[in-house]
């Protein structure tokens, strides 16, 4: 599957037959494009990313290397499962690197959106060229560039450089899924044997919880978001949103209120829930929540997050808000 147009003959990847073929022949052409060379990929845990390590593992095992930066603004357990489902469960030659503290404290005082996303994109950019200059023998670079980013980059253009990497990397590219549609990624996931939880993970931005930590980011502000948003998750999946709705995170804002807990005065910070449906990411509506389950998850958050004191619920549509707060 050479190229970078998708032939209008290639059928739509829905059932376990169809990605069981289009992963025997990427299995295939990656050993030929490969040989015994060794190839790096920037696991992120992301859909995308995920699959592409699961396909290139089963085609060409410990030549993988994956370099998984954990900048501390994951959501929770999300690094924990890149270790458990690549570094145990596949075997994959996985780097696993704890930046949480390196970005914390570059990030310290930095209120401004634009500001906090240049630092958490330069800086992974650091750690993986960081990491990738310790590797001999690399040749080739994976990435989880997919039909629609070429789309929209006019072609072969920056989607290819993941985030900016260097430009003196001389790697050629490995790109198995990039002819790929997201939902047929998804089946071709399933198919690898990936865990449903990762393969179907909703969108996620590159600076991750940074851009939800509203302002300037503290470690106990972030501990707070972590922990609201995993009830918020949870409660998502039990009552069947969790695949019904496209993004649904928390949000924290850096200021406080007053409430009672232990009838004494308390001041916590507001957990903004939001939820909203897109095909484009262009346009987004609300979706609705029953009041049963906002009871819940305002009740479990109020209850089990230290430093929260109050859940409100964003009802804005795209536009007239973006998706993301900042």
């Amino acid at each position: 599957m050479q190229g970078n147009v998708r032939p209008e003959s290639m059928e739509r990847i829905t059932t376990k037959a169809l990605a069981d073929a289009f992963i025997d022949e990427q299995v295939k052409e990656v050993r030929e494009q490969v040989g015994d060379k060794k190839v790096l990929l920037a696991l992120s845990g992301g859909v995308d990313s995920s699959v592409v390590a699961a396909l290139l593992i089963k085609a060409i095992g410990k030549q993988l290397v994956c370099v998984h930066v954990n900048h501390g603004l994951m959501r929770k357990g999300e690094s924990e499962q890149v270790i458990e489902v690549f570094g145990k469960a596949l075997d994959a030659n996985l780097i696993y690197v704890d930046a949480t503290d390196r970005f914390l404290d570059l990030l310290k005082d930095v209120a401004e959106p634009e500001k906090k996303r240049k630092i958490i994109g330069g800086e992974f950019i650091k750690v993986f060229d960081e990491e990738s200059a310790k590797l001999e023998g690399i040749s080739f670079l994976a990435q989880g560039t997919i039909y629609p980013d070429i789309l929209e980059s006019d072609g072969v253009k920056a989607h290819h450089n993941v985030g900016g990497l260097p430009e003196d990397m001389e790697m050629e590219l490995v790109e198995p899924v990039k002819l790929l549609y997201k939902d047929e990624v998804r089946v071709v996931g399933e198919a690898l044997g990936l865990p449903h939880a990762m393969v179907y993970r909703q969108p996620f931005p590159g600076p991750g919880l940074g851009v939800r930590c509203l302002g300037a980011i503290t470690r106990d502000r972030l501990h707070a978001l972590r922990e609201a948003d995993a009830i918020l998750r949870e409660e998502f999946d039990k009552c069947g949103l969790a695949e019904k709705v496209w993004q649904y995170f928390i949000a924290v804002p850096d200021f406080k209120s007053v409430g009672v807990r232990d009838s004494k005065r308390y001041e916590g910070w507001p957990a903004i829930i939001r939820a909203v449906n897109t095909t484009d990411a262009m346009t987004a509506t609300i979706e609705e929540i029953p009041y049963a389950v906002l009871h819940k998850i305002t009740d479990r958050i109020t209850h089990e997050v230290e430093g929260i004191n109050r859940v409100l619920l964003d009802l804005t549509p795209k536009p007239i808000g973006t998706i993301e707060w900042e």
